[in-house]
C-alpha cells in the first residue's frame, strides 16, 4: 500500500501516454461501419489507422515487458479477459490519442520543420533497419509506416509544446513545499489473494483503533518513533516526502501543521489509522523539485482543456471485428524493443515522473 497518487505522464518511459482522453478507447462515441479498407482498425475524421500501426506498438511494448516480467504475464486474468486484453485496449487508446493530436496540430499550424523532418527520416530508417526480415514479414510494414508513425509522434509533442509554452508561473516556496514525515499506519482492511480489499468490521476497527492508541502511549512515554514504526507500521513504507495535494487530505492537513520533531494526533483516512513524525517542514531540493512538477502539472491542465474540447468535435469508427482479431503473438521470431528509444534518440521527451 502507498498514500501517494500518481500523475498522469504525457510521456512514459517507453512509450507515449497522453492525458486528457479519461481512458476512452477512442476519444468520441464509437460508430460502427462495414466501410473500412483491408486491415484498417479504426478511423479519425476520415484518417485511417492500419493494423501493421497497431502491431508495431503492440510488439515493442508487449516485448518490453515480456523482458522483464516473462511471457506469462500476459494471460494473467484481468476483469473479464487477460493482461493482454487490457493493455491491447490500453495501445488503441495511446495510438488513437496521438492522432487526435496529429489532427489538432493542423488546426493550430503546428508542423514539423526541415531539421525535425530530417530526424523522423532518420530515426525511422534506423529503427527500420534494425529490423530482421521475420520482424518485418510478421509486422507487415516498411520504412515509410514507420516514418508516419514517427512523424506523428513528434507532431503530437510538438503541438503540446506550442500550446504550453507560455504557460509558466511563479511558483512560491509555500505552495511547493515539501515535507518529510515518519510514519506508522494500523490499517482498517484486508486484501484477500485475489487482491480484491474487504473493509474490517465495525469491532475489528474498534481493535485496530486500540493498537494505533498505545502505540501513541508509547511514543509518550517516551519510546523512539522509528523503533515504535519498525514494529507496528503496516504500511509497505514509514517514510514519505511530498507537496500539497499528494495525500489524502486528513493526512496532509495533519503533517503540515506539525513542527520538526512533533507527532500527531491519531488521523483516520480510508487506510487506517495514522500517526505522523514530522522529520523536516521544508526539504530545499525536493521543494524545487516539486515547483517543476506544479509547472508541468498546470501545462498538462491547461492543454487537457483545449484537447478535450477537441476530442468532443472528432468522429471516430471502429472495426471491432479486426480489432477483436488482433493478437500478438510471434512465436519468438519478433524480438524488437527499440521503436521509442530510437525515437527518444533523436528527439527531447516531455515528461514528469
Amino acid at each position: 500500500m502507498t498514500l501517494c497518487k500518481r500523475s498522469l505522464a504525457l510521456i512514459s518511459a517507453c512509450c507515449i501516454f497522453l492525458t486528457g482522453c479519461g481512458g476512452d478507447t477512442l476519444p468520441t462515441e464509437v460508430v460502427l461501419t462495414s466501410d473500412f479498407l483491408e486491415n484498417e482498425v479504426f478511423r479519425l475524421e476520415g484518417h485511417p489507422c492500419m493494423k501493421n500501426e497497431i502491431m508495431v506498438y503492440l510488439a515493442n511494448s508487449e516485448n518490453r515487458y515480456s523482458e522483464v516480467f516473462g511471457d506469462r504475464i500476459w494471460s494473467v486474468p484481468v476483469g473479464e479477459g487477460t493482461l493482454e486484453d487490457s493493455y491491447k485496449d490500453n495501445i488503441l487508446a495511446r495510438i488513437a490519442q496521438i492522432k487526435t493530436m496529429y489532427l489538432l496540430a493542423d488546426q493550430y499550424n503546428v508542423k514539423l520543420d526541415e531539421d525535425e523532418e530530417a530526424k523522423v527520416k532518420a530515426a525511422a530508417r534506423e529503427y527500420f533497419d534494425s529490423l530482421t526480415p521475420e520482424e518485418i514479414t510478421y509486422l507487415d510494414i516498411d520504412a515509410e509506416v514507420i516514418t508516419g508513425l514517427y512523424r506523428e509522434f513528434a507532431t503530437a509533442n510538438k503541438l503540446y509544446e506550442a500550446i504550453t509554452e507560455e504557460i509558466n508561473p511563479e511558483i512560491s516556496d509555500d505552495e511547493a513545499r515539501t515535507i518529510t514525515v515518519r510514519t506508522i499506519l494500523i490499517k482498517t482492511y484486508s486484501v484477500d489473494e485475489n487482491g480484491i480489499r474487504h473493509e474490517y468490521s465495525p469491532e475489528e476497527k474498534k481493535n485496530a483503533l486500540t493498537r494505533i492508541a498505545q502505540i501513541k502511549q508509547k511514543i509518550n512515554d517516551g519510546e523512539a518513533f522509528e523503533v515504535l514504526a519498525a514494529d507496528y507500521n503496516e504500511d509497505t513504507s514509514s517514510e514519505y516526502s511530498f507537496g500539497r495535494g499528494v495525500m489524502p487530505p486528513e493526512f496532509e492537513e495533519a503533517a503540515f501543521n506539525l513542527g520538526e520533531g512533533e507527532v500527531s494526533d491519531i488521523v483516520e483516512t480510508e487506510f487506517g489509522y495514522h500517526l505522523i513524525y514530522c522529520i523536516t517542514t521544508f526539504n530545499p531540493e525536493e521543494t524545487d523539485a516539486n515547483k517543476v512538477k506544479i509547472v508541468e502539472k498546470r501545462k498538462q491542465e491547461a492543454f487537457n482543456e483545449i484537447y478535450d474540447n477537441f476530442v468532443g468535435t472528432v468522429t471516430s469508427n471502429l472495426n471491432k471485428p479486426l480489432w477483436d482479431s488482433i493478437h500478438y503473438d510471434s512465436g519468438g521470431a519478433v524480438k524488437t524493443t527499440g521503436f521509442f528509444d530510437i525515437y527518444d534518440k533523436y528527439f527531447t521527451i516531455i515528461s514528469t515522473q
